[in-house]
């Protein structure tokens, strides 16, 4: 008989720790799957094995309920349990919850054949570019990192278009070399097929799986499998991908490491980079963790200064083209010339020049949709959705309004709802009329648009990409999701139609998102033989996260920047702590709200009470009829454990209720602040 203590697969907060039962199965070991009697019901419940209980004494013994069965479908590694128990303790977060990310989403299928995980992937991008001297340079030092079997860490800052990907390839191909696997994290699916393509010509099919959120649970269920049994070699995937049942971890590359989409929006919202640096410093693995980008975070960099990560460089492009020339178009004055158009004189003219030279153009404009919103000129009246309260946005090609948080869809009222006036006036610009107005200053050229709308359908992602990889479009329109990434020889113009929509959110992040954005949008221009050139088009030409992205300048932008977060102590100088209360009334997300506030103003020293801040209605204080409070907590930088210990405190306080009228959600360094 052996004993074991498990964690229930159960959504209740008072059912969040381990209970031990007897075994008489002596192959049962930490991260077993099991099934057992729980409760006073004895309703056959699955478990996860957290640890090897010592033997209890002989009273309790007889008390013990006995496991039912182990699942051998599924099972997790040591490793995986130790980094979801780490993960409760991080993320404030339930500890089955934090399991539930390793395990494979869907179930197995009688009959099912395992499908090719690089079905419709062509390894027609992946010839090899000889090294540059600055290739080779940090190629060495991280391949010896990976010889080392010691877990190490670097960030490899290079410019757009280095070559950082052929140095991902080859200390991956150098990590499977040594018997070790890998874990490459692309920040969106639409990267997956260029860097999977380009694997896929360096690498045995068999060894590489793909794991993303359009995976049907089938298919993922299927690529777990592959994964655990041993097979696979390389995962490559969005955010999810770190949780690949992958042992013996070499390598984990995060590629972007500056996305956004590397910090999770549901429970648990953890942050994808920490999990892979908790999992290549695990004793079960000592691999090397190494995280690119041509515009770093904030936070990362300054860890990089700190010595926590080894800092790499690429300065030049693979190809010794320089960096695209940039020109920055004041919108301010065309509005002054007449121009009203989304459109600038400079950008149309530099468009047909590139279209006469068989140049192609990418217009990049973070906003989807015809309108942003609509209102009435008779009363100023906004139509918002009815669940979050947020400004609809008119879709032209289904004549609609949409919310873009919720999904709500409605059709466009005849009249004002507010004073009846039917003087409805459509405002602002999305990627839908941008379409429209491009086409009707340039009518011959071949123009598609890549956003969330357009690439609803599987498959239709890849094939608009395809399709401009082949020439066959001569203007690609889109959100970021062309922003960063991609790489095309032939484009040789980049319009930044409205750089001043992420200036513009009430977010600390603000000025460093639009850096971002323009940055690596900017280097999406002359990736082949010839210069490219970029234009912005702005209102703010003056303000600084324009004026460096226009130079190209990351070190400006970081100083800066970095001198600010200090002054107002922002992250890396703290941890941001928001905690959000919903409830069925206002009243009661309120209520638990100031409940949490004073104990929080109770538990802290008293010279940390004025990190904590008082609560109110979050931004988007209703979504689908569930109301919302925030309240925010600045810990300086240190005293995350401590913080992070009242907050316990607070919740176990909350479990001792039988019946809670709220839920209090907790999320350490939010990307939104919504």
């Amino acid at each position: 008989m052996k004993y074991i203590d498990l964690v229930i697969d159960n959504k209740s907060n008072q059912t969040d720790m381990p209970y031990t039962y007897g075994c008489e199965d002596d192959s049962v070991c930490v991260g077993c799957r099991v099934k057992v009697p729980f409760a006073k019901g004895n309703r056959v419940r699955d478990g996860y094995v957290v640890n090897m209980a010592e033997t209890p004494g002989e009273e309790l013994k007889s008390k013990l309920k006995l496991v039912e069965s182990i699942d051998r479908d599924v099972s997790l590694s040591e490793e995986m349990m130790e980094t979801a128990g780490w993960m409760k303790t991080r993320y404030l977060c339930r500890y089955i919850d934090a399991i539930r990310l390793f395990i494979p989403a869907g179930r197995k299928a009688k009959r099912r054949a395992v499908k090719n995980s690089l079905k419709g992937i062509h390894g027609d991008d992946g010839e090899e570019k000889a090294l540059t001297s600055e290739q080779e340079a940090v190629l060495g030092e991280i391949n010896s990192a990976v010889r080392s079997g010691k877990h190490q860490r670097f960030l490899l800052h290079g410019i757009t278009g280095s070559g950082k990907t052929e140095v991902y390839i080859r200390a991956a191909i150098e990590a499977v070399g040594l018997g070790r696997t890998v874990i490459v994290l692309v920040p969106e699916i639409s990267l997956t097929g260029q860097i999977v393509s380009r694997f896929a010509a360096r690498f045995p099919e068999d060894e590489i799986a793909i794991l993303h959120s359009k995976l049907s649970s089938g298919e993922r269920y299927d690529q777990w499998q592959r994964i655990r049994s041993g097979k696979v070699k390389v995962v490559i995937g969005a955010r999810s991908a770190v949780f690949a049942p992958l042992t013996n971890i070499g390598l984990i590359v995060v590629d972007e490491e500056h996305e956004s989409t590397y910090k999770s929006d549901f429970t648990p919202k953890y942050d994808a980079i920490e999990v892979a640096l908790k999992r290549t410093g695990s004793a079960h693995n000592n691999g090397v963790l190494l995280l690119g980008s041509a515009t770093p975070s904030v936070v990362t960099y300054k860890r990089a200064e700190q010595g926590i990560y080894r800092l790499l460089t690429l300065r030049e492009r693979y190809n010794k083209n320089p960096l695209p020339h940039v020109h920055v178009v004041d919108m301010r004055e065309e509005i002054k010339t007449g121009n009203r158009t989304v459109i600038s004189g400079r950008l149309l003219d530099r468009m047909e020049t590139n279209l006469e030279h068989g140049k192609q153009i990418m217009l990049f404009l973070n906003r989807r949709g015809y309108s942003t919103f609509i209102s009435c000129r008779e009363c100023g009246f906004v139509l918002k959705c009815p669940e979050c309260g947020l400004s609809l946005t008119y879709h032209r090609a289904t004549d609609s309004v949409l919310c873009h948080y919720c999904g709500h869809r409605e059709k466009i009222p005849g009249a004002c709802p507010d004073c009846g006036s039917r003087y409805m006036r459509y405002f602002g610009t999305g990627t839908e009329k941008l379409q429209e107005a491009v086409q009707e200053l340039l009518p011959e050229a071949v123009i598609d648009r890549l956003d969330l709308d357009t690439v609803k359908k599987q498959g239709e992602l890849n094939r608009k990409l395809r399709a401009f990889k082949k020439h066959e479009t001569d203007i690609l329109i889109g959100t970021q999701i062309i922003a960063k990434g991609l790489d095309f020889r032939n484009v040789g113009l980049v319009g930044i139609v409205a750089a001043d929509v992420s200036l513009n959110i009430p977010d600390f992040r603000s000025p460093e998102r639009t850096f971002q954005l323009v940055t690596q949008a900017a280097g999406r221009a002359g990736r082949g033989e010839s210069e490219g050139e970029v234009i912005i088009q702005t209102y703010s030409p003056d303000n600084y996260a324009i004026r460096f992205a226009a130079k190209q300048d990351y070190e400006g932008f970081y100083k800066e920047e970095d001198m600010l977060r200090e002054i107002l102590k922002y992250p890396p100088y703290s941890d941001l702590y928001r905690i959000v209360f919903t409830a069925g009334s206002p009243e009661a997300a309120a209520k638990g709200a100031d409940k949490w506030y004073g104990r929080l103003k109770e538990l802290l020293p008293e010279g940390d009470r004025t990190n904590l801040f008082a609560p109110q209605e979050a931004y988007m204080s209703r979504i689908r009829d569930v109301y919302r409070y925030s309240m925010l907590i600045k810990c300086p930088a240190g005293k995350r454990r401590m913080y992070s210990s009242l907050i316990e405190v607070i919740r176990e306080e909350d479990k001792k209720e039988r019946k809670l009228d709220y839920t209090a959600i907790v999320d350490i360094n939010p990307y939104s602040f919504s």
